[in-house]
């Protein structure tokens, strides 16, 4: 059973982490490390995820609104485009990259790649709008989306460099990113949703995960704000250290136990 302090910690985390380009799931493994969490933690990784969800809705809720409102829109099949290589990816290699790359030390090397990608970024100056992206553009985005299955490497820095790398303006490119994270999450959602309700423990919720969601969902909303103006300003570097820092700290760690 996850505890209350425990579980807002790791909403926090879960909030902060996802929007920033710091990889959250590199953040789960490193925390649950550090609190002794060594139960499974599926479904409660999952409702953190939905709260981060709620955090998107609200912050891009006109453009989400527009896009729906024109299924027959090229910026509406950019996003579908775009979501390709993530659903290949997700269904070909989450398993394999959860049961060989959840370790402390492959996550440190991903958060140094990250880092690497994100001190990168900062040289882009793209002046395109998301109309102005081609299909390959989108599903370049995508492919840099769904590498990020990798645990320790950040979906929203490497969605945010691809998003640069093919001329976005930085405006657009955490847009771009943000909102391609929703059929992302909610299919691997789904997928963990389906896959616990047909196993014999089946699906059980605690207090504890609201306290989660919540946390995830505020955290997420700030995040997304402060990123937004700190990306337009070029200080995605800053967002490097940090990354590197950690992975040194974890490796630091890992080499004294």
């Amino acid at each position: 059973m996850i505890g209350y302090g425990e579980a807002a910690i790791l909403g926090l985390l879960q909030g902060l982490t996802e929007f920033l380009p710091v990889s959250s799931s590199g953040h789960l493994v490193l925390a649950q490390t550090i609190l002794g969490i060594n139960e499974p933690m599926l479904i409660f990784d999952t409702f953190l995820h939905l709260g981060t969800l709620i955090a998107v809705f609200v912050v891009f809720w006109r453009d989400i609104w527009q896009i729906i409102r024109h299924p027959i829109s090229k910026q509406f099949a950019l996003f579908v485009v775009a979501t390709i290589p993530v659903g290949i990816m997700g269904l070909l290699l989450e398993n394999i990259f959860e049961a060989h790359l959840m370790t402390v030390f492959s996550v440190c090397l991903a958060l140094i790649v990250t880092g690497i990608l994100l001190w990168i970024s900062d040289r882009f100056h793209g002046n395109k709008t998301i109309k102005d992206l081609s299909f390959k553009n989108a599903l370049l985005i995508g492919a840099f989306q769904g590498v990020a299955v990798i645990p320790g490497l950040s979906r929203s820095g490497s969605t945010i460099f691809g998003s640069l790398f093919c001329g976005l303006d930085r405006q657009n490119a955490a847009k771009f990113s943000f909102i391609l994270s929703i059929p992302a999450i909610l299919g691997a959602c789904g997928k963990q949703l389906i896959d616990l309700a047909s196993s014999p423990a089946g699906l059980s919720m605690e207090f504890s995960y609201i306290i989660g969601v919540a946390v995830a969902a505020v955290a997420g909303y700030l995040a997304i704000r402060f990123f937004i103006r700190l990306i337009s300003k070029g200080k995605l570097k800053y967002f490097s250290i940090y990354c590197w820092l950690i992975a040194v700290i974890g490796l630091i760690n890992l080499a004294v136990k």
